[in-house]
């Protein structure tokens, strides 16, 4: 870019005196030769000769400057290298994109200058691209998590021996999606939102904010009343794979993944979401749906949590004993005590069916239980058979895969008719699993972008979902 200055320069006489000098003594040595060759017996052939070969050289100077200005860039932006490897693969124009897969990595690298340069040395060897980068300081060496488009031929196995022969050690890998392309800052501030919107969130966004992982809410008072002594320090604890941090509603939560240790930077970000939390206290979206039931009557369904519990109350005091049987699977007597534990929104999400005079005939939860979904109905006798469990199923199976669950599973019993149907209306594809009369119904949510997860190996006797297990066995 060339300044004002310099287009403005002032113009001196002397530089004129110089050129005209320089000109007149070029005219003299030009004349001098040529009469000095013009005397000799073969001098004009000579001149046309000079001519010609200058005449030539500037033809020839002109196509070359031409044919290299405008030719294509080397591959990589590089010149000739010695050695194939050095070059990499040869690209062919005219072939289509070649077929890629995303990959989660991470590794450790002693944290020293060149350390980060040697990785990215291997990836470009292998012609793998670096779509985002965090680094995660620990106090001996440096934790580097990449997210790389790799060619879907190249193997993780051979991946991971490049990135150890680079100084790469204690190095994982998983599939990717697309989930994972926005960058960190959009998503931990995404999950922020999510948060502030709704107090249920929390769990979620833990879950999403440090990948595969099983969180446990740990009430500090069990269902019966009793201390469960499950208070975290304020400050919370990280003790390799797992984490426990102080609940805004008392207790604890717990995040274990045992297949890769938290870093001192997710300990940092997962206690900060949970600060959030706390500071803005117990909150919930007050939208909610009309619908127009078959017979023709109206209802509303919308989120439900602690304020609602008189009216559940009252519900399960119109519901039959069989109704509440096929809902808790254990004492009839015992249902009330539940009430409190399910509405909060620290262990799912509620959604409760209203009509037009404001009673309240049907609940339906979506609980966390770990790496697992539960979800479980009751309708209240005289509106059952009308279509409300099957509205109530679908919604909760649509916040299930907004929530990105692999899966969700129904503890029931085999003689309850209405929940196997309800489940298999969600055209999902469903394993059923027997045990002593309990059946478990696990719906598959096919979604390609989704992790996969497994069936509870037992069922749970009594629907556990989000219990300590002081709470379960009280139930």
């Amino acid at each position: 870019m060339t300044s004002a200055k310099s287009v403005r320069r002032p113009h001196h006489w002397r530089r004129d005196l110089v050129e005209l000098a320089a000109l007149f003594t070029a005219v003299a040595v030009a004349d001098a030769v040529a009469n000095l060759i013009a005397h000799e017996s073969d001098g004009a052939f000579l001149l046309v000769a000079s001519a010609v070969a200058l005449i030539a050289t500037a033809a020839f100077h002109t196509w070359w400057a031409r044919k290299h200005s405008h030719a294509p860039p080397a591959p990589h932006g590089g010149g000739a290298t010695t050695g194939s490897a050095a070059a990499g693969p040869a690209v062919d124009s005219t072939a289509g994109p070649a077929e890629t897969a995303l990959w989660r990595t991470r590794t450790t690298v002693r944290d020293e200058p060149g350390s980060l340069a040697a990785l990215c040395a291997v990836f470009a060897a292998l012609r793998v691209d670096i779509l985002t980068l965090q680094t995660h300081p620990l106090a001996h060496g440096t934790v580097d998590e990449f997210l790389l488009r790799a060619p879907a031929a190249l193997q993780a196995k051979d991946l991971t021996r490049e990135i150890a022969a680079a100084g790469g050690s204690s190095t994982w890998m998983e599939r990717a999606d697309a989930h994972d392309l926005v960058d960190t800052p959009t998503r931990v501030l995404g999950l922020a939102t999510r948060t502030a919107l709704d107090a249920a969130e929390l769990p979620l966004a833990l879950r999403q904010l440090l990948g595969r992982c099983t969180i446990h809410s740990r009430p500090a008072v069990s269902i019966t009343g009793r201390p469960a002594g499950e208070i975290a320090p304020v400050e919370g604890v990280l003790d390799g794979t797992s984490m426990r941090l102080r609940d805004p509603n008392g207790g604890s939560i717990t995040v274990e993944r045992p297949y890769l240790p938290f870093t001192p930077s997710e300990f940092a970000r997962a206690r900060a979401l949970v600060e959030l939390d706390a500071r803005l206290g117990p909150r919930m979206p007050r939208g909610q749906d009309v619908l127009t039931l078959p017979a023709g009557q109206e209802i509303t369904v919308r989120r439900a949590d602690h304020d609602d519990l008189d009216a559940a109350l009252a519900l399960h005091g119109r519901c039959s004993d069989r109704t509440l049987g096929l809902r808790y699977h254990g004492p009839v007597g015992d249902a009330d005590r539940y009430l409190n534990h399910l509405l909060s929104p620290r262990f799912g999400r509620t959604l409760a069916v209203e009509t037009t005079d404001g009673r309240l005939v049907a609940l339906g939860h979506l609980l966390w239980d770990g790496d697992e979904t539960e979800v479980a109905l009751i309708v209240e006798d005289g509106w059952q058979r009308r279509g409300i469990g099957s509205e109530l199923l679908g919604r909760l199976i649509a916040l299930a895969a907004e929530a990105r669950c692999g899966s969700v599973y129904a503890v029931t019993q085999a003689s309850n008719t209405g929940m196997v149907a309800a489940m298999r209306s969600l055209g999902l594809p469903l394993d059923y699993q027997i045990e002593e009369g309990t059946l478990v119904i696990t719906a598959r949510l096919e979604t390609a972008s989704l992790p996969e997860t497994t069936a509870p190996q037992s069922p749970p006797p009594y629907g556990n979902a989000g219990l300590s297990p002081q709470e379960q066995a009280d139930r």
